[in-house]
């Protein structure tokens, strides 16, 4: 079964729209963030492939460009803004811990799968 992808679209200043899949949420002083990555980079990591073989592992954590947006709720709608500057060193702190545990859920899944 194929998962779902949460892509959100954006314009770059000369109108160019390009796609950023949502790969993570979090909530750092109070303000809910969104973890982005470009789903057209593949991996990232060089080995040539599509990240969906078990070789290479996770295509979140191989190098793709990660961004980090603020979310800010404007009625019902949600706005990605790019997050202040002055909290970026520990955002990503926040994020590389968040993408190491998550590695390590898959890696204790499928010892768990080959167990079976």
């Amino acid at each position: 079964m194929e998962e779902q992808r949460d892509l959100v679209v954006f314009s770059d200043d000369e109108g160019n729209e390009f796609e950023l899949e949502i790969v993570d949420y979090f909530d750092y002083e109070g303000q809910e963030y969104a973890v982005l990555i470009d789903p057209e980079s593949g991996c990232g990591c060089g080995c040539g492939c599509e990240c969906d073989d078990d070789e290479c592992g996770d295509e979140h954590e191989h190098g793709s460009e990660v961004y980090i947006m603020k979310i800010v709720v404007n009625g019902e709608y949600e706005e990605f803004l790019p997050a202040d500057e002055d909290k970026m060193e520990a955002l990503s702190k926040i994020v590389e811990e968040r993408f190491e545990a998550m590695e390590d859920e898959e890696d204790e899944e499928d010892e768990e799968k080959e167990k079976e």
